[in-house]
């Protein structure tokens, strides 16, 4: 899984070494081989010049050589592959001759010469070396101008680059600084561009789940996309390449080209640099689908419903002339010779419900917009997706008459973050969707600035208003292939009724993981291609990660198709889907279904500013402001009369195709062709043969998805419970229920939560009145998203995952009386990742948690005796007591709710992640025991008052009170010994309280303002369009 680069820093490392590499297996030879040390792999020119002339300061251990990456002009561009092979002849023998660091340098270029591409030439030799054994014998540094984004030094260290010199970019910094408005020393400003670059650096492996430099050194961790295998099989061996398409000809060709413009006489280039555009539209730049031409045309044709106008936007996106931006431009139908009447076709009404909109959360965009699209799919039969924001109950109860309510959202998306799922939310569903990966940022997760997080989205996401929210980058319940069969298990438990689905990133080789997501039960499978997302994705993601969709798609169907796995399966893409071609085109590849985002978003009014995280929207989409809002103009009609034209033109397709019905469509490759007649210096060479290909399969192998999968359900141990506590269900009647559970019982309790929840909803039942008392080991995921108003008590241990998305009962679990435990503090009691997501409810446990203890936990109460690393980790509310040790990063990005910790061996602070928290002790006066004579009134809880509302108070007297039920509810023997000595151990006691969280809480009580409760429905909810 991806790492959090920021919070758990503590794994992560940038140090590079550099020079020969000693024998792994030559213990007796390690002294002989020396290795330089950088802190990090970017070198300011001083670092370069002190590693060219190392060998006189370091007794003859290094000995550096310069091998120039340039080559005459005279040559062109025809005589860069002799400049290759003489450069890598260069290499070879300089580490023949001795010198164990070759430094590749394209500082000689000029208007005589010209630069070898530096990750051609890095990787070239890279792999040269290898080929001749001699790697290892030598460290590669490279001194580029070319090297200047993240992407760039990314790329040059997987292909093996230790250390790199991007001498342009610091040469830039210089020319620039008496330009800028502040004044700041070339020292300084190198070292922020250098700090930049090791962020980004740092960012980029976490995606892939690599922590330090040096592993991701040489690993080449990129697929690419229109390179020839001849020239990847010679320069960049063990690239994988699904596309065909340039080689060294043409590479050689646009190197020539780009030297011209810098030494040419092209009047554009002679003050001015090249406006760019990769980004952002620019006149005169790069080419892009979105254009204020394009956003006009759909936008126009949606409010006026003029079939006319879509065409002229859908030619504009189909075709593109010269400007062609994806991989399907370049496909071509293979018309039928017997084409149908359009009166033959299927109807565009039932086309759109195989139509969802994209995972867009509550939050990132606003309550009109969000609504506005569940509106509009609802009314079409399609569904719209939630995001990971969790939905406002309001939304998806019925209308009192009894009819669905129009703004529910048909997809409840299951992200890292977990905001809002509770049990509740999940039963209300008929998709649930786990997101793996975001197509527009895989390996990332996202974050919510304090601003955007307004009362209505805390309540949603039961969370707390101004205080920003991280979701993580991983699922920590997902690690492998059965940890995913673990959650599609549970969420199938708490509500058999949905189709459970997988979220994946077009990628080579995600047909490879499509086939174990569908081996692990799910009922969907989303392909997300790289062209769509977020307007407020990072920039090293929005062009450098993830796949087009085509690809993915492709692969993932033919490996369906050829184990056997197809039927079991519903299959939809998304990421830059906009016409009905483009429709056409998935289905072919192999798509049931298909998401739109983006185009719906403009429907509805986006203009595209790609400002989406400064909460400036200025048309009301992507803003929690409240006077933007109201410039919000989208109507559920708009982004209707979007979906029917391009239904309506997949229907004239699939006429001339000679296809009635789109189910017959999917899967049928020989319907498409590659265009033969590109006109582009560039097209030569491009081959879809591997994405075109048909699988070989029997006749009676499905090609869409025709089966239901069998979850296993009907094993369950809580078709037991649920027999047993139906007189709770019917009438709220308490009953005591007695079981055995075993390691192979899963999901315990869950299943009868979700009956709960579907009834009374997320209030529950009166607590305790279903009490489970279990004895044994529990399976994985024991008490997951477990009601209100059950109690399960278990007298034995459980595994992982306990807890997960608790939503208001209560888990108590201690040794059995028969364990023979003498010391049940020093032994694991429930294992790792316990209370992900939980929302509320409380939990004690008489032992030791493993990794991850209360990670994401938005409002559950928990006690335990001890905890591994990252405990408290993303955080945003509740109460977390521990009665021992802590392991490492105790409360990385923790940013709400409380923690209090025995630090009896007063060494907590060392183990404490301090970015985001504070650590004080427990004030003497808060002390229970006498805190009648000591505190003011305002430090005194009033009859009735409720000590939890206020986390800035009644610190000890809250303490006091958790470790006593502890003692009821365990019989612990460590709450015991505090208790009986209480004063002694308090100032044990270390608060950990988020500084954000802190200043929020004070500004409330400042404006007399309590947390969130119920708001009125805004306008937009009230009325059904």
């Amino acid at each position: 899984p991806p790492i959090d680069s920021i919070r758990e820093e503590l794994v992560t490392s940038l140090i590079s070494l550099i020079g020969p590499r000693p024998n792994l297996l030559g213990l007796n030879e390690v002294s002989n081989h020396w290795r330089l040390v950088v802190d990090q792999p970017i070198l300011t020119n001083a670092d370069l010049e002190r590693i060219r002339h190392i060998e006189h300061n370091a007794r003859g251990a290094f000995r550096t050589q310069t091998i120039p990456i340039t080559y005459p002009e005279s040559a062109g561009a025809i005589g860069m592959e002799a400049a290759l092979e003489q450069l890598c002849l260069e290499a070879e023998q300089a580490v023949l001759d001795g010198f164990n660091i070759l430094i590749l340098s394209d500082r000689n270029m000029n208007r005589d010469h010209i630069a070898i591409p530096a990750l051609l030439a890095t990787s070239a030799v890279h792999h040269h070396l290898i080929r001749r054994g001699l790697r290892t014998s030598s460290g590669l540094v490279l001194e580029t101008g070319a090297a200047l984004e993240i992407h760039h030094f990314a790329t040059l260290a997987g292909y093996g680059a230790e250390a790199i010199n991007p001498y342009l970019a610091f040469d830039t910094i210089q020319s620039i600084l008496t330009h800028l408005d502040q004044d700041i020393s070339f020292e300084k400003a190198q070292y922020n561009y250098l700090k930049a670059i090791g962020k980004g650096l740092l960012k980029v492996m976490s995606k892939m789940g690599i922590s330090t430099y040096q592993s991701y050194c040489g690993a080449q961790i990129f697929d690419a996309v229109g390179l020839n295998t001849q020239f990847l099989n010679k320069y960049f061996t063990g690239t994988a390449s699904a596309v065909e398409g340039i080689g060294l000809t043409e590479i050689a060709e646009e190197a020539v080209r780009w030297r011209a413009c810098g030494y040419g006489h092209k009047q554009i280039y002679s003050k001015h640099l090249d406006p760019g555009g990769d980004y952002a539209y620019r006149l005169r730049g790069e080419a892009h689908a979105w254009t204020p031409d394009s956003v006009s045309k759909l936008q126009h044709a949606a409010r006026a419903n003029s079939w006319e106008t879509y065409q002229a936007f859908a030619a504009a996106i189909n075709e593109q002339g010269d400007h062609l931006l994806t991989l399907r431009n370049l496909m071509d139908f293979n018309w039928s010779a017997n084409p149908i009447p359009l009166t033959d076709v299927e109807p565009a009404s039932v086309l759109v419900k195989r139509f969802a909109t994209g995972a867009m959360s509550f939050g990132s965009i606003s309550a009109e917009a969000h609504t506005n699209l569940a509106k509009a799919m609802n009314f079409l039969g399609g569904k719209s997706n939630t995001g990971e924001g969790g939905e406002e109950p309001e939304r998806y109860q019925p209308l009192p008459d009894g009819k669905p309510n129009p703004c529910r959202s048909a997809i409840k998306q299951v992200a890292s973050g977990r905001f809002g799922v509770t049990t509740e939310y999940l039963v209300n569903a008929d998709d649930i969707q786990i997101k793996i990966a975001q197509g527009a940022k895989p390996g990332e997760g996202g974050q919510i600035p304090g601003h955007k997080v307004s009362r209505q989205i805390a309540r949603v996401r039961h969370s707390i208003p101004g205080v920003g929210l991280i979701s993580p980058p991983p699922h920590h319940d997902i690690y492998s292939i059965e940890d995913l069969a673990q959650l599609i298990h549970d969420l199938k438990n708490v509500n058999p009724q949905a189709r459970i689905s997988v979220k994946l990133v077009s990628e080579i080789g995600v047909g490879t993981v499509a086939a174990g997501v569908t081996k692990a039960h799910a009922d969907h499978i989303t392909i997300s291609g790289y062209e769509g997302g977020t307007g407020a994705s990072p920039l090293t993601s929005t062009k450098h990660a993830g796949s087009p969709w085509e690809i993915g798609l492709a692969e993932t169907h033919q490996t369906l198709v050829l184990n056997r796995l197809r039927g079991r399966v519903s299959v939809q893409v998304d990421g830059g889907i906009r016409t009905g071609r483009d429709v056409i085109i998935g289905a072919i590849l192999g798509a049931d279904e298909f998401g739109f985002a983006t185009a719906p978003l403009i429907a509805s009014g986006c203009i595209m500013m790609r400002k989406c995280h400064l909460n400036t929207c200025p048309v009301g989409v992507a803003t929690q402001d409240p006077e933007l809002r109201k410039r919000f103009t989208g109507k559920p009609e708009h982004v209707i009369n979007y979906l029917f034209f391009v239904a309506e033109e997949a229907r004239h397709i699939m006429a001339k195709l000679g296809i009635k019905r789109l189910q017959d469509l999917i899967g049928q490759r020989h319907l498409l062709a590659m265009q033969q007649a590109v006109d582009h210096w560039k097209a030569k060479g491009l081959d879809y043969s591997r994405v075109l290909s048909i699988p070989k399969a029997a006749p009676e192998v499905a090609l869409y998805n025709c089966e239901t999968q069998d979850h296993g359900l009907d094993q369950a141990l809580d078709h037991n419970l649920i027999q047993q506590a139906q007189p709770a269900l019917q009438n709220k009647t308490k009953v005591q229920i007695n079981t055995q559970i075993r390691n192979y019982n899963r999901t315990f309790g869950a299943m009868l939560s979700g009956q709960v929840a579907r009834i009374y909803g997320h209030a529950g039942l009166p607590d305790d009145t279903i009490h489970i008392h279990a004895t044994g080991t529990a399976g994985q995921s024991f008490g997951a998203w477990v009601a209100h108003g059950v109690t399960i008590e278990l007298a034995g241990d459980a595994n992982d995952y306990v807890g997960k998305g608790l939503s208001g009962g209560r888990l108590i679990i201690y040794p059995p009386a028969d364990s023979g435990l003498k010391r049940a503090e020093d032994n694991i009691i429930v294992g790792n990742t316990v209370l992900y997501g939980a929302i509320s409810g409380e939990c004690f446990f008489r032992g030791v948690a493993g990794e991850r203890f209360c990670v994401r936990n938005s409002g559950a109460t928990a006690v335990v005796e001890g905890v591994g690393d990252h405990g408290c980790e993303y955080m945003t509310g509740g109460i977390m007591v521990c009665l021992g040790p802590t392991g490492r990063n105790f409360a990385a990005g923790m940013s709400g709710g409380v923690a209090y910790v025995l630090d009896e061996h007063n060494d907590f602070k060392l183990r404490c992640n301090h970015s985001m928290v504070t650590t004080t002790a427990i004030n003497p006066e808060h002390n229970p025991s006498g805190y009648h004579n000591h505190l003011s009134t305002k430090d005194i809880p009033q009859d009735g008052e409720d000590i939890n509302h206020d986390m800035t108070r009644f610190d000890a007297i809250r303490l006091q009170q958790l470790v006593q039920r502890h003692l009821a509810y365990t019989g612990s023997t460590v709450a015991q010994r505090i208790l009986d000595a209480w004063d002694l151990y308090l100032p044990k006691f270390i608060k950990v309280m988020p500084i954000e969280y802190q200043r929020a809480l004070t500004e409330m009580h400042a404006q007399k303002v309590r947390p969130p409760q119920a708001l009125a429905l805004p306008p937009s909810l009230k009325e059904v369009s």
